[in-house]
């Protein structure tokens, strides 16, 4: 008779909380059994090989129940480490002798031991239980998960398992006796709202390290955050953060200390709401999917077809099955062809319904208005078709009220001739997509031609009148561009925007809007004031200066604006970029006008290439200036010259103070061809 093996292995797992535990006084590890059996540790370990499950060639010795327990392992009163007592209920099938093997797996050690057990023959009883073998005793970590599989070697059947969670110092009334918890912080969890505060007290010269992670069932954990920390820290936590597998680990700075795991938010209603809704399905393929979140969700999900116009998702259950869902694991529907009226709702254990996507409707457009057919097939070829609609599956065909029964001959015409989509098809049956819209538009759309025409009409007729009396409220939008030479001119300037806004004009200048200049940049502001303005149909005013006629000509000679004596909000400077394409490709005529003021700069100083647009000089072509600036096919008002001596008169006490400072003589200055020297050649 071959000799049977007995193969024990542990890892890592939760635990439940100890109170106290036994002592075991010495390093050695040891064994014994039930009275009545004899055993015996091997001096050295061995290699972890527990092989496949082959067939029992007669009786084996044979694992029957896995029972574990945790003690101490102690050198002195207050030098222990926590340890893992295995103790394995055997059954013997006529064999007197056996060896039995133990395997230890515990991140990040492994380690293997075998014992040899003898049963007396009076002991043997075929299927009944002889004693156990105990094991004293497998170091394991503070706060760790551990699996334990039991199987014979050869392996003659399936392994036991059994699994079981370490507590941590919290959880020992004995944590005075293990040295790696004296310097360990101590963690507790409190809610403030919707907040939650993550308290660690621990004395001020304290060093340790904080991690959140995600635990994940299968594969390693995902870290989220980690920070060494130094003295009683309060850390706070959005409940929006709250997931069921979000755990907190918490260790001294030091060699070889404990890490202390909790994983408080398991059962709090919030954190499974987060989880639900920071779960996401995605199409892989065309029958491929899988669900992405942070934790494992218990849930199932199957297909649903859902039509427009707002009625809930219809579960395709039965032709189709729900499926077991597992997070990151991908699933598949067994479909011919994507539909965008198809989606997947997931429900979870209680069966309510949590997450439903039309994972189709990304790559094959919105809802379509098509009739979902479903086909089911009995025995010698039967077949009945049936039309899902809201109010259930109507046969066809049927003299019933709804839709498709009314259409239902017209959808089995199209079945027939091959205009339907088949999406599934098995031996028990077939789905099929036909669409509906043509028959709706067949008998509406003269009906919905004339309704559309008339309402364009009317449309166009409220746009109209709605557009002239918007833009004669709100007056044309003008962006006005200048070089601050100095800021005497500055204030000319800003008396001019002032004036032009007493008319029906909405002015933009950058002296109004330094806050705005400052935190977007020059080129960055005018970029966007430019698009605005002739986006609206409005007018960009070149106010020409020497010192803008030289930053023109630079521009012109080299490409860029040299180095002067502008501030930092000089706009004219950084627009010239954008402003020169507009001239050089024909786009300015009609958005752009020129100006300069009469007695600081002559016309003919402004360069040629933007005499390609009006140059006025002002204030004695201030009509001409003024009618430039209406809307385009706005009709020349009689109020124009009228309009022109208010805007002087608003203007003249500006001029005034830039052209006769404080202290000297100012000759009078009119409005008109005729008003003042050089008037009408801007001399």
């Amino acid at each position: 008779m071959p000799v049977p093996w007995f193969l024990l292995s542990l890892a890592l797992g939760r635990s439940p909380v100890v109170l106290s535990l036994e002592r075991l006084v010495g390093p050695q590890d040891a064994t014994h059994c039930s009275p009545g059996l004899s055993c015996r540790l091997w001096d050295s370990d061995i290699l972890c090989l527990p092989g496949d499950i082959v067939p029992a060639p007669g009786p084996v010795l044979a694992p029957t129940h896995l029972q574990t327990e945790l003690v101490l392992r102690c050198q002195k009163e207050t030098d222990c480490d926590l340890c893992l007592r295995v103790a394995v209920h055997l059954a013997v099938h006529a064999s007197l002798q056996a060896q039995v093997v133990l395997s230890f797996q515990a991140y990040p050690t492994a380690r293997c031991v075998l014992l040899e057990v003898q049963v007396p023959a009076a002991l043997v009883q075929f299927g009944q239980s002889v004693g156990s073998v105990v094991y004293d005793c497998f170091e394991a970590a503070l706060g760790s998960e551990v699996r334990i599989w039991s199987y014979t070697q050869p392996r003659y059947e399936k392994e036991l398992n059994h699994t079981q969670q370490l507590p941590d110092c919290r959880g020992l009334e004995v944590w005075n006796s293990i040295p790696s918890c004296w310097a360990l912080p101590w963690l507790n969890v409190s809610a403030d709202g919707d907040n939650v505060h993550l308290v660690l007290n621990v004395s001020e010269e304290q060093h340790f390290g904080l991690s959140l992670y995600w635990n994940q069932v299968q594969g390693p954990p995902k870290p989220r955050w980690h920070k060494n920390l130094t003295g009683p820290q309060i850390i706070t936590l959005n409940h929006t953060d709250l997931v069921p597998c979000l755990c907190i680990q918490v260790w001294p700075l030091e060699p070889d200390s404990v890490r202390t795991n909790i994983c408080p938010f398991r059962e709090d209603p919030r954190a499974h709401q987060n989880l639900w809704q920071a779960a996401r399905l995605q199409l892989l393929t065309l029958q491929s999917w899988l669900l992405d979140a942070p934790c494992s969700l218990p849930a199932e999900a199957a297909l649903c077809w859902r039509a427009p116009g707002g009625d809930p998702c219809q579960p395709l259950v039965p032709p189709l099955s729900w499926e077991n869902v597992t997070v990151d694991k991908v699933l598949e529907f067994p479909l011919l062809k994507g539909h965008p009226n198809l989606c997947v709702q997931q429900v979870n254990s209680s069966e309510k319904l949590q997450l439903q996507e039309c994972l189709w409707a990304d790559s094959l457009g919105p809802l379509k208005d098509d009739v979902l057919l479903l086909e089911t097939r009995g025995p010698q070829d039967n077949r009945s078709l049936c039309a899902l609609e809201p109010s259930g599956c109507t046969s066809l065909p049927s003299k019933a009220s709804t839709r498709a029964a009314r259409l239902g001959e017209y959808l089995l015409q199209d079945l027939q001739s091959g205009q339907c989509l088949q999406l599934w098809d098995d031996d028990l049956g077939a789905l099929w997509a036909c669409p509906m819209d043509k028959y709706i538009h067949k008998r509406w759309a003269l009906v919905w031609l004339a309704c559309l025409l008339f309402a364009a009409a009317l449309s166009l007729i409220l746009l109209l009148k709605k557009d002239h009396a918007k833009a004669a409220a709100r007056g044309r939008a003008a962006l006005l561009l200048y070089s601050a030479d100095d800021s005497g001119f500055e204030r000319l300037v800003g008396a001019l925007a002032s004036a032009l806004c007493q008319l029906p004009l909405r002015v933009a200048v950058d002296l109004w809007s330094r806050r705005e200049l400052s935190a977007q940049g020059p080129v960055a502001w005018f970029h966007a004031q430019r698009r605005q303005t002739l986006q609206e149909g409005g007018v960009v005013v070149l106010l020409f200066s020497p010192g803008a006629v030289a930053l023109c000509s630079e521009w012109l000679q080299d490409g860029v604006s040299g180095p002067g004596a502008h501030g930092p909000h000089d706009a004219f400077r950084a627009s010239l970029s954008c402003v020169l394409p507009d001239f050089l490709q024909g786009r300015a005529p009609g958005s752009y006008v020129g100006a300069c003021f009469d007695r600081l700069l002559h016309p003919d100083a402004v360069p040629a290439l933007f005499r390609t647009v009006p140059v006025f000089t002002l204030p004695s072509q201030l009509p001409d200036f003024l009618g430039a600036l209406q809307q385009p096919r706005a009709p020349r008002s009689g109020r124009l010259q009228e309009r022109a001596e208010q805007v002087s008169r608003a203007l003249q006490p500006a001029l005034d103070s830039y052209f006769h400072p404080p202290g000297t003589p100012a000759p009078g200055r009119g409005v008109g061809p005729g008003a003042g020297p050089g008037a009408g050649d801007g001399t």
